[in-house]
């Protein structure tokens, strides 16, 4: 089954709910899970529409992290060492809580932890890396784990990764890299071409086709499609129709 659609909203929610099946929500990376806005979103959508939603960066990146400037909440900086990084600390793991909690109510099927660029392969990083999805592994939904950095130079310390947890797989942007291990559930996110990220970037009807291939070579129970440029709504759409047409 395909879930298609974009991270965000970027047309009136009504009229995505009739366009698509899925949503990434991005507002969950910048605050903590807002419970009764989550709770408005799940009622308002239709039964059957998926939602999926990005972590809370308190857990992923340090308070230095340019990505804080967009945040109404911001820990105290006597706490900097406490937050990101999927470090082992009780700041780290009760943000965790509190996205599990808006994932019961929003009824996600999957978390994306996008570790930043500069969360880079050390030994260290590593050991919080498999600390932390020690802790968090569930039966309950699917986390989605997009590293950055050079971590992509090391796809075997990502399937090192991915191989111990049931719940964990690689996200990855599937016209750059495929994932190093697939499980049941594939997750792509689109940033554009030309580039690690490149949200300028609007595809061409060839590029579409080519992510239809790649997307349908792998026989999962669920793959997510996740468009994520300027020209998302467009895009994703024009996918949909093409892929349709492309057995």
């Amino acid at each position: 089954m395909f879930y298609v659609g974009c991270c965000g909203f970027p047309t009136a929610r009504s009229k995505y709910y009739a366009m698509f099946n899925v949503v990434e929500l991005q507002e969950t990376f910048y605050n903590p899970p807002d419970i009764e806005r989550l709770r408005s979103l799940r009622l308002e959508a239709p039964e059957d529409f998926i939602f999926t939603m990005k972590c809370w960066q308190a857990i992923t990146h340090p308070l230095d992290s340019p990505t804080w400037k967009k945040s109404k909440f911001i820990p105290d900086q006597s706490l900097r060492d406490s937050y990101g990084f999927l470090r082992p600390t009780k700041e780290v793991f009760k943000a965790w809580e509190l996205v599990v909690e808006g994932v019961k109510v929003l009824k996600a099927k999957v978390v994306v932890i996008q570790t930043p660029p500069s969360f880079n392969y050390s030994d260290t990083n590593f050991r919080n890396t498999i600390d932390f999805f020690s802790t968090v592994d569930t039966n309950e939904f699917v986390i989605g784990w997009e590293p950055r950095g050079d971590w992509l130079e090391k796809p075997d310390k990502i399937a090192e990764v991915v191989s111990r947890f049931k719940s964990v797989i690689h996200v990855v942007d599937i016209l750059k890299h495929e994932p190093v291990i697939v499980k049941d559930v594939n997750y792509f996110r689109l940033h554009g071409l030309n580039g690690e990220v490149n949200y300028k970037y609007k595809y061409t009807d060839d590029d579409l086709r080519r992510l239809c291939t790649l997307a349908k070579k792998f026989k999962c129970r669920e793959t997510y499609i996740l468009f994520n440029n300027v020209y998302m709504l467009q895009d994703a759409q024009r996918f949909k129709k093409i892929c349709s047409h492309n057995p």
